[in-house]
């Protein structure tokens, strides 16, 4: 029996772990990976007294901090779904494993959204991808289409340049929202070609991609471009559904907290980071919402006699 269980290992669920280790709470973090959305970041220059530091490099210092601190990780389990059982928490994972706890903290982030068009679900891993960090060195000389004209497809269709020969950016909607610096970079590159507003309505090929088919919004005419690889960079999903019978979700899926204290519907449960409706999705305030939902969590710990 653990007094804490955190869920998640991005900079919300570190710094979590790493107030608890000071509080000498006896925590279990259990993550999948300590990646998730900061560390597929190419560039980060908003952390405070870094100038500029990778998203994966930034993940890996948080992580060699959080490991100087006694507490228990599990890494490479996935939780597939957190109870309540009378007065204490069960954590099941994907090995169907069970850990108890007397608190939990939930700092799952989210998960990319998909197209849920043709070709999309058979082509994950042989085309498409969600991750251009990950994947861009992959499709050197390749033609490649990045979906989604937020900041996120406009930076991912800049690291693309580095080694694809062309990218083309789709957007559905009639204005471009990405912000107006990184606008200007795309429109300075040769390489990048920016196309909306269309909706993607099907994914070719028979091994790997082959072409990708959309329709423009206007003429409503089918278009097919010839490529080799899709980045779909259309949003995220909150990864907070594990917790389905325990807290309320508001309209975008994302757990409802008491802003002051990280807690959720069901005490000693709480929540920190783009899990949560929390509405500014960054990550320094990833990282202090996961403080603040360990301190409260603390105090709920001593003021019900459970440390």
């Amino acid at each position: 029996m653990f007094d804490l269980i955190i869920v998640g290992g991005g900079p919300a669920g570190i710094t979590a772990g790493i107030y608890a280790a000071r509080k000498k709470i006896k925590t279990l973090l259990i993550s999948k990976d300590f990646v998730g959305q900061a560390g597929k970041t190419s560039l980060i220059e908003n952390w405070p007294g870094v100038k500029s530091i990778s998203g994966i490099k930034l993940l890996e210092n948080l992580k060699k901090h959080l490991e100087k601190f006694k507490i228990d990780i599990k890494e490479g389990e996935e939780i597939v779904e957190i109870r309540k059982n009378k007065d204490f928490f069960e954590v099941i994972t994907s090995q169907n494993n069970k850990y108890s706890s007397q608190a939990v903290i939930i700092t799952s982030g989210t998960n990319p959204r998909h197209l849920n068009v043709p070709g999309e679900k058979e082509f994950i891993g042989r085309g498409i991808s969600f991750c251009g960090t990950c994947d861009a060195p992959f499709f050197k000389d390749k033609t490649v289409a990045v979906v989604g004209g937020g900041n996120a497809g406009f930076e991912t269709a800049l690291d693309l340049t580095k080694y694809a020969k062309k990218v083309y950016i789709l957007e559905s909607f009639a204005e471009i929202r990405a912000d107006e610096v990184l606008l200007e970079q795309v429109k300075k590159n040769k390489k990048i070609e920016i196309i909306f507003p269309v909706q993607i309505k099907e994914i070719k090929g028979e091994k790997f991609i082959s072409s990708l088919v959309y329709q423009e919004n206007e003429s409503k005419k089918l278009k097919e471009l010839n490529l080799e690889g899709v980045f779909i960079q259309i949003g995220q999903v909150p990864a907070g559904r594990l917790a389905r019978n325990l807290v309320d979700f508001n309209e975008k899926n994302e757990i409802e907290i008491n802003p002051q204290t990280n807690e959720t519907k069901t005490p000693g449960l709480f929540a920190a980071g783009d899990v949560t409706s929390n509405p500014f999705k960054q990550i320094i305030i990833a990282a202090g919402e996961g403080a603040k939902a360990l301190l409260s969590c603390h105090r709920w710990l001593k003021k019900n006699n459970k440390i």
